[in-house]
């Protein structure tokens, strides 16, 4: 395979339990790795967690117990969840590795000799649980403005970034290059508020706690997270600062993109990209700052006691509605919104109705016709081709909008395929054409026509609802389930006998 295509979503803190907020990107970046791969890519997918910091150094304190048991527990805690979302990712990775650790310090290193950091004093406001520093100006009614706690005055002998340094270049580049974050709205609000008015110098270590990376030339400091955390995405891969990296750097690097929560986008649209062309690293292709997934119009958290988690959601209605939810309820670019009713609603209308409906009654009624044999007579009429046209256009639709990351709307795509074979029932109506021994050649091509129908549309399916799409699959009796099978139309075999209909989706009560 020569397609390489790599994905990542941002490293989870591993703070505490993922909810469905943190969990949404994950899932996506799933969405688009499996369809690459059914594109026929090489797709190198990664995740995992960042593990070092001042917060975790206290809550383990709080627990009794030492930070690398609690970021062991918290990261499988973690995995689990990714796991049981049914997310295909490559490599989880923890930046707690001795190897990761080891290349964080010889990339600190390299930049501090090339006099790209330097040390100093750092006196500033700092807010503990963001792991940031603000000044006067950037708060918020006197606290942070990421999340709205208290800040208080620290000030420590620190390693500083230059990051003024390059505060030029960076502006060039995101100008020359219109695609490098998306959406444009986020593009805009990066230039306008942060790399416009200047750049700050950026601290980069840390010497009031003990939990992170070690600086090698001067040990009261160790590595603040910018520079251990946003590395993941190329120490993992095998680069090597001060030598050859290795085959999979070469092969994957620069990433395809970098998919993140809008709240971490100037990390990694100033801070990561000002460090790799430090280090004479090519830019990513392309950061995508998705929006959040808020509890009704609240953003998710502990104090709100508004937060709901993945797997419980799993129990109750199982991975491909929960999957369903997240990826068909999200906007591109404003925030979505979670309800439990809006979960079931979504569950009924779609999943149930649409599609669930669907496949039950073609299979019933191949089964109550033709003994469940799927037969194309040819016996075409003017109002196939509207239905065979939409079914071949999904091929295109889905291609456009997941190459623009409008992932609802690619899904979308493939729900209105399904809406159609509904409508192209109410019109062929089966049930009267079985009326008539005249008509029974015509009756089997339309149950062909919706057969390969359904085929075409769930091999799209398969990278967003995986489990479902496979049921389908086998109720149909077909393994002809590849990317190529959906460009032309006819592939199903002729002559088939379908299994026994399974409902898909229950509806459900409120």
């Amino acid at each position: 395979m020569d397609k390489k295509y790599y994905i990542s979503t941002a490293i989870a803190y591993a703070s505490s339990k993922p909810h469905i907020g943190n969990t949404y990107e994950v899932v996506l970046a799933d969405v688009i790795a499996r369809y690459k791969r059914l594109c026929g890519y090489d797709v190198y997918f990664q995740t995992g967690t960042d593990e070092h910091g001042q917060k975790i150094e206290g809550k383990a304190k709080e627990a009794n117990i030492s930070p690398q048991e609690y970021v062991d527990e918290k990261a499988s805690e973690i995995k689990k969840i990714w796991d049981v979302m049914n997310t295909s990712y490559t490599k989880f990775v923890r930046t707690t590795d001795k190897e990761h650790k080891k290349i964080v310090q010889e990339i600190f290193e390299k930049l501090y000799k090339q006099g790209d950091i330097y040390l100093d004093k750092y006196k500033g406001l700092y807010c503990t649980p963001c792991e940031s520093f603000w000044t006067e100006s950037q708060l918020v009614d006197g606290k942070c403005p990421d999340c709205g706690r208290e800040v208080h005055e620290e000030c420590e002998e620190a390693y500083f970034f230059k990051m003024s340094k390059y505060s030029k270049w960076l502006e060039e580049y995101i100008e020359e290059h219109p695609g490098f974050i998306e959406p444009e709205s986020r593009k805009n609000e990066i230039m306008n508020n942060f790399i416009k008015p200047g750049l700050q110098d950026l601290c980069v270590s840390r010497t009031s706690f003990n939990w992170g990376v070690p600086v090698t030339f001067n040990d009261k400091h160790v590595i603040y997270v910018w520079i251990d955390a946003l590395s993941n995405y190329i120490t993992f891969l095998g680069y090597n600062p001060n030598g050859e990296s290795s085959q999979a750097f070469k092969d994957y690097w620069p990433a395809d993109v970098h998919l993140i929560g809008k709240d971490i986008l100037r990390f990694h649209t100033i801070y990561w990209p000002i460090m790799l062309h430090a280090l004479g690293l090519p830019m990513p292709k392309r950061i995508f700052g998705h929006p959040w997934l808020l509890f009704g119009t609240d953003k998710m958290s502990k104090s709100k006691g508004n937060i709901v988690y993945a797997d419980d959601l799993v129990n109750k209605y199982g991975v491909d509605a929960v999957r369903f939810y997240m990826i068909h309820e999200m906007p591109f670019a404003s925030d979505g919104t979670y309800t439990e009713d809006l979960l079931i609603d979504a569950i009924n209308t779609n999943l149930a109705n649409v599609l669930g409906n669907l496949v039950n009654r073609t299979i019933g009624m191949a089964n109550k016709y033709f003994d469940g044999i799927i037969e194309n007579r040819n016996v075409s009429e003017e109002i196939d081709k509207d239905l065979i046209k939409e079914v071949l256009d999904l091929n295109s639709k889905v291609e456009d909008n997941i190459s623009k990351f409008r992932i609802a709307d690619s899904l979308e795509n493939i729900l209105d395929v399904y809406r159609r074979c509904n409508k192209y029932i109410d019109e062929t109506e089966p049930w009267v054409l079985a009326k008539a021994d005249t008509k029974k050649d015509r009756l089997a091509t339309v149950l062909y026509n919706l057969v390969e129908s359904i085929r075409i549309a769930s091999v799209y399916l398969q990278a967003y609802l995986p489990d479902t799409a496979s049921s389908i699959f086998s109720q149909l009796n077909t393994d002809i389930n590849d990317y190529d099978s959906t460009k032309e139309f006819g592939k199903y075999k002729n002559g088939t006998k379908l299994n026994e209909a399974k409902p898909l989706f229950m509806r459900i009560e409120k």
